[in-house]
């Protein structure tokens, strides 16, 4: 598939590099450290920012999606809106 918008192609590789971060943090914290990871919430904040709005009594795999889409999410929204603001201001 080929993206010939610049900033939507950035914009997606933002997204997907946050997302295999959050990934890559949260299997570390459960697999390797077993959970209490000092860290674990910097590196998983737009994640945890989505789950904020939702309850905690949500079950693992949904509660999991929630913050892996939000993981991408929020990464790609913000460089798409700085990116159309950038070119906006020009």
């Amino acid at each position: 598939m080929l993206i010939s918008d610049k900033g939507l192609r950035f914009s997606l590789v933002v997204g997907v590099i946050s997302l295999a971060i959050g990934l890559l943090a949260f299997a570390y914290n459960w697999k390797i450290i077993g959970g209490g990871w000092p860290y674990f919430g910097t590196f998983l904040f737009p994640g945890n920012l989505v789950l904020s709005f939702f309850s905690e009594e949500i079950d693992f795999w949904p509660k999991f999606a929630l913050q892996m889409s939000g993981q991408f999410l929020v990464p790609f929204l913000l460089a798409r809106s700085l990116i159309s603001f950038r070119r906006w201001w020009k």
